[in-house]
């Protein structure tokens, strides 16, 4: 087609808004959820408009729209006017997006589901509960029934809805179902992700319970509800902050993904900007408030004996994913190792989570990380090394201080966590310590007290 010919002609107002158009570009308007007259609907063409008016310079330059499962791509010329902009098309070219990866559109999905879930617990290989966490007041009582109802399995605290099996039912029927929880109105969706290696049958699960109805205000709160509340972030903003954020970042994940129409690979850029913004702000609203509870006068933790091992094992399961994507192999102790420790359960996960965390943060693509398990007399030790930049010496213990990102900034988090996973270790009679050198990586070494092998 020769260069001068013209495929389209439209014309838009002093208000940027779409007059007059012809086909394809009038379909294309239409199909992206404007009108004519409207607001210009396909992104890149209101930009090129905006910039050609505001400069009051002929501009002309490619752009590239999504039309359904077609990626268009044309050649636009503006000419902007004291009423509006005349604009020319040439060059109208339409072809077959490539089909996005199942594996990827997937985890975006999961993470949007992890980002508004309201309850979070970890269940064993039989979907029995080994501890659980409410996001928000409304399932503070479901979380402390599930917490001290550990080695039942979660379908005993909530309703499946046309379901009459008192044991849990396979995973993937489970996953993705209706819920009915005891005092809330709202409808729930259960999410359950599987934890372990691919292949192999599930070692455990994660459960996520959201829902996409609003929390109601709850003027009178339970007294187990106001309990977790008081430890949050001056009482009340942390959960009315967590929401909206959860909140925008599924409707980022959602426009990411083009679930929501067609978008150009700019804007779907922008959208994954948004996404891990909003995750970044999350993580801060999670470190601050565990910063208010082991800060606390009376905070304590709850030891029992717990095998090191599983923990680790179930820590490196959590963050397989992430690992595997930057192409990092975590070396967790093998099944069969075992080490007893008197310590809570869900707080070394915690702190593990955030070692190795750390680790697939700033250790180099392709590399590895150990987790090695030792015994010291009367203690316990839970090693996580890395092949990352390491520290000097004289930053072992600065690493440790509160807001300190000292010799490991980059991440855009918060300097907490190593600060609160101290805590949580001295808490539970043991401790957090660092051995390193510029270069040669770092070996954060955890310490609980090591368990009686008698069971004593």
């Amino acid at each position: 087609m020769p260069a001068s010919t013209s495929i389209a002609r439209a014309r838009t107002d002093a208000a940027d808004r779409l007059v007059a158009a012809d086909e394809p570009l009038l379909g294309l308007q239409l199909r992206c959820g404007g009108d004519v007259p409207g607001v210009i609907a396909i992104p890149a063409l209101r930009e090129a408009v905006g910039k050609a008016r505001m400069l009051g310079l002929k501009l002309a330059r490619p752009i590239i729209a999504q039309d359904g499962g077609d990626s268009v791509t044309a050649w636009v010329e503006i000419d902007p006017r004291d009423d509006g902009c005349l604009i020319e098309f040439r060059h109208w070219r339409a072809k077959p997006l490539p089909a996005e990866d199942e594996g990827h559109v997937a985890r975006r999905k999961l993470a949007a589901e992890r980002q508004i879930a309201e309850l979070h617990a970890r269940l064993d290989a039989r979907q029995n509960v080994l501890y659980a966490a409410a996001e928000t007041a409304e399932l503070a009582e479901l979380a402390a029934r599930m917490d001290a109802g550990r080695g039942r399995p979660w379908t005993d605290f909530v309703t499946i809805p046309g379901s009459a099996h008192q044991q849990p039912l396979h995973w993937r029927l489970l996953d993705g179902a209706p819920v009915a929880v005891a005092g809330s109105d709202r409808p729930w969706r259960a999410t359950l992700v599987p934890v372990g290696l691919p292949g192999a049958e599930p070692a455990g699960f994660e459960l996520y319970l959201g829902s996409d109805f609003p929390a109601p205000q709850q003027a009178e709160p339970s007294p187990v509800a106001e309990q977790i509340r008081a430890r949050m972030i001056g009482r009340e903003v942390a959960p009315v902050l967590r929401q909206p954020i959860a909140r925008i970042i599924a409707n980022a994940e959602t426009i990411r993904s083009r679930l929501a129409g067609p978008l150009s690979e700019e804007y779907s850029g922008y959208a994954a900007d948004i996404a891990t913004a909003g995750q970044h702000l999350l993580a801060l609203i999670d470190d601050l408030t565990d910063l208010e509870v082991v800060e606390a006068d009376d905070f304590t933790t709850a030891p029992d004996r717990i095998d090191l091992a599983e923990v680790a094992r179930q820590a490196a399961g959590i963050l397989g994913v992430k690992s595997r994507e930057r192409g990092i192999r975590i070396d967790a102790p093998k099944e069969g190792e075992a080490l007893p420790a008197v310590a809570e359960f869900r707080r070394v996960l915690q702190v593990l989570l955030n070692l190795v965390g750390n680790a697939l943060g700033y250790a180099p693509e392709g590399s590895q990380i150990w987790i090695r398990l030792e015994q010291d007399g009367p203690m316990a030790r839970v090693i996580v090394a890395d092949q990352g930049p390491g520290l000097d010496p004289a930053q072992h213990d600065k690493v440790f201080e509160k807001f300190e990102r000292l010799g490991r900034s980059g991440d855009g988090g918060s300097g907490l966590g190593l600060y609160i996973s101290r805590r949580l270790a001295r808490a539970m009679g043991g401790n957090l310590t660092v051995e390193s050198a510029p270069g040669q990586g770092a070996r954060f070494i955890l310490t609980v007290p090591a368990a009686d092998p008698a069971g004593h």
